[in-house]
């Protein structure tokens, strides 16, 4: 590099800088010596922040002052162990604690082996990981390394809970195997209830006016007949058609879907067509024999649960189970607020400058869990009083209803949580406004006239 001094030029040479090693490259666990790790640390309090992917576990040692050695790469789930046993060296020289974030069921192996080994397990918010990212290190690139010694960190620092491996109880897990059955044979139904749509929009589309796809009626008649022309040529239609339906088909209604089986403008059914139809209701069918076996078994297991049957008349015996499962005891959240946010029913706004952003739900609790919901506030929809108040909320966002079932959830979810604690439940209180009947446009003209 040339520099100009004076009356001459002068060739310096350029030293370029040599970059520091990255704090956060990996190293694997095989590779660690804890004596060279604690020669000079012997006695402090040791902190392992662990970050849990599917394939690999990150590890970041963290010390009382915050600074962090060069975190560990464990391969999962082959060197768990070793990274158990290193952890158990680290804990006869200093006082270890272990801090993970929630990751599903990726990281259950790994806090079992730590319980089983007496290691004390803090679990830290995942939430509070990611807001954290930028102000560790003033960057807010989020990756592995750096996630392990933030939730090291955090631990550190105080913002963590005891998290240590507990089995649930018996009657839990099986309300836990039920619930899983019960949803996913719904998931399946929905799949074939799809299937069952575009069919009869092909060949029966006068069907779905007279009988609901998500019935028990149509897909068994499907399942008999396969073909709505034969189903019409049946002189035996009417008994079956009042057998599957029993006490919810009446005989007119009966006679409508045979002559519209008989008039029907869908598309005439091959053999193949025909074969079809008869699987997907058949599926249909057996899916739906599954959900009321699982739904039977459920109430007989939770028959003496409190805390479930109190919430019950609130959301339904179902989604009461779904809670539970996800969430645990209500009673353990400190207000109905809490236990709602669990469930991401809570509001959150996104804002910058002179920009208001809208409200819209966080989304950050289990799906499940708002899925059940949803179906509590459909079946709640239908009341008077909480129609009322849909009506009105409908007008003031321009005649859109998602917002409404969103507001009906969401003090479900209070509900839920206020039954939890052994309030009996009452409607009413959901909308308190809407129990009073609007009053007619002219009242109080006539009230004023007769003074």
């Amino acid at each position: 590099m040339d520099v100009w001094l004076g009356s001459q030029t002068v060739r310096v040479q350029e030293v370029i800088p040599v970059r520091r090693k990255n704090p956060y490259s990996l190293v694997d666990v095989n590779q660690i010596s804890i004596a060279v790790l604690t020669e000079h640390r012997g006695g402090q309090a040791a902190t392992v922040g662990v970050d849990v992917g599917k394939k690999e576990v990150v590890a970041c040692l963290v010390w009382p002052d915050r600074s962090f050695e060069r975190p560990w790469r464990v391969k999962s789930p082959s060197e768990l162990r070793l990274l158990v046993q290193k952890l158990l060296e680290l804990k006869s020289r200093c006082p270890l604690t272990a801090a993970m974030e929630s990751s599903g069921t990726y990281g259950d192996s790994l806090r079992q082996l730590l319980s089983d080994a007496s290691v004390e397990v803090r679990r830290v918010s995942a939430k509070a990981v990611k807001d954290h990212s930028e102000t560790f290190d003033g960057v807010p690139s989020q990756h592995d390394g750096k996630d392990a010694a933030i939730i090291g960190t955090l631990c550190v620092s105080g913002h963590a809970k005891s998290w240590d491996w507990a089995d649930r109880p018996d009657q839990d897990q099986a309300i836990r195997y039920w619930v899983r059955k019960l949803d996913t044979a719904q998931r399946i139904k929905q799949v074939w209830s799809g299937k069952l749509e575009s069919l009869l929009a092909r060949h029966w589309p006068e069907a779905g006016r007279l009988l609901r796809q998500s019935g028990a009626t149509l897909p068994l008649a499907l399942a008999h007949w396969g073909d709505p022309a034969v189903l019409a040529k049946d002189p035996q239609a009417s008994e079956r058609l009042a057998k599957f339906g029993g006490h919810y088909l009446t005989p007119q209604k009966i006679a409508q879907v045979i002559e519209s089986a008989r008039e029907s403008v869908g598309v005439r059914m091959s053999a193949w067509a025909v074969r079809e139809m008869k699987e997907v209701t058949s599926a249909i069918i057996e899916q739906r024999q599954k959900i009321q076996d699982c739904r039977q078994q459920l109430k007989k297991l939770t028959a003496d649960h409190p805390v479930i049957q109190a919430q019950a008349p609130a959301v339904g015996l179902i989604t009461a189970c779904v809670l539970w499962m996800c969430l645990g005891d209500p009673r353990n959240y400190g207000s109905a607020a809490a236990y709602r946010k669990a469930m991401g029913l809570n509001l959150k706004e996104r804002s910058s400058g002179m920009h208001i952003g809208k409200l819209a739900l966080s989304k950050r609790g289990q799906r499940l869990t708002r899925k059940w919901i949803y179906f509590s506030a459909l079946r709640w929809m239908r009341e008077p009083s909480v129609k009322r108040w849909i009506q009105s909320k409908k007008q003031r966002d321009g005649g859109r209803g998602d917002k409404a079932a969103v507001g009906v959830m969401r003090r479900l979810a209070l509900a839920a949580w206020h039954t939890g604690q052994g309030e009996v439940f009452d409607v009413g209180r959901l909308f308190p406004g809407a129990q009073r009947q609007p009053q007619l446009p002219n009242a109080s003209k006539e009230v004023t006239n007769m003074k």
